[in-house]
């Protein structure tokens, strides 16, 4: 299986969740570096400002409204990929919604929602997806996150959709290399990013929910997706502290446990009241940009993705040395 991957101004990327965030970032950031880009979200007004914001610097984009909870809408949204740039090199399943509160406070009606979106979504959009990209290789990314391997105290049911994530795609990776498909599968892990999520997310606990600092910025994710199209590599973490997070939870599970129980309360409640605010669990975002509030922490640039996009990326990591090794054996 050789996999022939394009540079980035000669892709066609499709992007869901688009609308604002990681998304909205993404698509700025490939049509700037010349990729044609299709971006999908459930509300019509954001995506049409985003085309227009890209049209204006120069760049190709097309918008196709798309709720990725409907299998056939994902399909539809492929169809117009093809339509209208003739392929689909890349493909970001990056559509998602947060709930807070703590799981025996939530309904079954809202985790039901969370599940549609964020798992069944990201499973509508893989199988789209995959008829296209095998017939020219590409590149499929699922948007994981810290929590798809290190669960948190009151996002407990997004926590879940996220490691449900990572088993879909880590399955999905393996059965695509038995049968030798051209394509390849990146699960990109972001820490807490300064994006609108927490403005958009529906909360269910007394005060306004937040996450634990740092929180890096949405462009950081949008490079690591970037990367990962020319460069694809097995899971891509955002930010140094996910890394070492991540690493020392699997090391001392235990520990980990104990200290998120008693830091959890300060480190995801604010002191302010709930407010009440419209959510996107039912309806489309509010239009709004790729970075959101982060009730006063500062959101900074990571050194550590600067490096795993940059001088870094020019040598293979050990477990693509190995895949590659294992994958010349079977060949022969």
């Amino acid at each position: 299986m050789t996999i022939r991957l394009k540079p980035i101004a000669e892709q066609v990327i499709v992007i869901t969740g688009a609308s604002s965030g990681i998304g909205r970032a993404t698509a700025r950031l490939a049509a700037r570096r010349g990729a044609a880009v299709v971006v999908a979200a459930r509300g019509c007004d954001a995506l049409d400002t985003l085309v227009a914001e890209i049209v204006a610097d120069g760049g190709r984009a097309s918008a196709c409204a798309t709720d990725m909870t409907d299998a056939a809408a994902a399909e539809r949204l492929a169809a117009h990929a093809i339509d209208t740039y003739g392929g689909i090199d890349i493909w970001v399943n990056n559509a998602g919604v947060a709930i807070a509160g703590k799981l025996e406070d939530l309904s079954e009606a809202d985790a039901r929602r969370v599940f549609e979106i964020n798992f069944w979504g990201m499973v509508h959009g893989c199988k789209a997806a995959l008829p296209r990209l095998k017939d020219g290789g590409g590149v499929l990314v699922n948007i994981g996150s810290v929590t798809s391997d290190v669960s948190a105290p009151f996002m407990g049911l997004y926590s879940t959709t996220k490691q449900a994530i990572k088993a879909y795609t880590d399955a999905l990776r393996i059965e695509l290399m038995m049968d030798r498909a051209p394509v390849a599968v990146t699960l990109v892990k972001p820490a807490p990013i300064a994006t609108p999520i927490l403005e958009h997310q529906r909360n269910r606990m007394d005060r306004q929910a937040t996450m634990p600092p740092p929180f890096y910025r949405p462009e950081d994710v949008a490079k690591t997706i970037l990367s990962a199209a020319e460069h694809p590599e097995r899971d891509l973490y955002v930010g140094g502290a996910v890394r070492l997070g991540s690493a020392l939870a699997r090391a001392f599970p235990n520990m980990a446990d104990a200290a998120s129980a008693i830091l959890g309360p300060r480190l995801f409640k604010t002191g302010k009241p709930r407010d009440d605010r419209p959510d996107n669990l039912d309806a489309p975002s509010r239009p709004t940009g790729a970075r959101g509030d982060t009730h006063g922490r500062w959101s900074r640039p990571s050194l550590y993705t600067a490096l795993m996009v940059g001088p870094i990326r020019r040598f293979p990591s050990a477990g693509t040395i190995a895949r590659r090794v294992l994958l010349g054996i079977r060949s022969r």
